[in-house]
């Protein structure tokens, strides 16, 4: 299995680095976890679990998602500046984004809240995918229910191995137990909204 870790950090995203890396940390301790228990659960090599507790590697967002789903906490909690806003509207200008970064240096995937913070029972997702993005070779599973609806563009979404193709206007739902995935495999970017019941990212 290969683990996708992003390119040196430029020093304007280690301060990030460094605040994930020491949250994964105290969450695992807190958890009474160990490097090699964290590896196991989460399917990532302890050295990459080390590398990233120390802030020494710029994970991708997948990485970040297993080692979430290992933690059993939304993935949002990983970052800084995520706080719940006191509004209930989300302005689409103000999406949060869970990468922590701006949508224009994002550059891969986008995944963008549409509730208002990463602590409600429930927790939609704006989610913008490029050709040729692939999370295959780390698949997901994790407690709880999910629900796509595709607004435009085609993704398949494998449900343990089983391929689903959707398109626009097409809406799955699954356990989330179920070990699953996504790819692109199509010439236009894929957009859609995706909901996790309980709270998962």
């Amino acid at each position: 299995m290969t683990t996708e870790i992003s390119a040196p950090a430029a020093p304007a995203t280690s301060e990030l680095l460094t605040t994930v890396g020491n949250k994964v940390r105290a969450m695992r301790k807190e958890k009474g976890m160990t490097l090699a228990d964290l590896s196991e659960i989460t399917g990532l090599s302890p050295a990459i679990v080390s590398q990233i507790e120390r802030g020494l590697a710029n994970p991708s967002f997948t990485t970040l998602a297993q080692l979430a789903h290992g933690l059993d906490i939304p993935v949002g909690k990983f970052f800084i500046g995520q706080e719940a806003s006191k509004s209930p509207v989300v302005r689409s200008s103000e999406r949060k984004n869970l990468k922590g970064v701006t949508r224009e240096s994002v550059g891969g995937a986008v995944h963008e809240l549409l509730t208002p913070g990463v602590n409600g029972g429930i927790e939609a997702q704006w989610i913008m995918t490029p050709p040729g993005h692939d999370t295959s070779s780390t698949p997901f599973s994790h407690s709880g229910e999910e629900f796509c609806y595709i607004i435009s563009g085609r993704k398949d979404v494998f449900l343990d191995g089983v391929r689903h193709t959707l398109g626009e206007g097409d809406s799955i739902t699954y356990s989330s137990e179920i070990p699953h995935w996504y790819k692109n495999s199509y010439e236009e970017v894929c957009v859609a909204i995706w909901v996790n019941a309980p709270h998962a990212w």
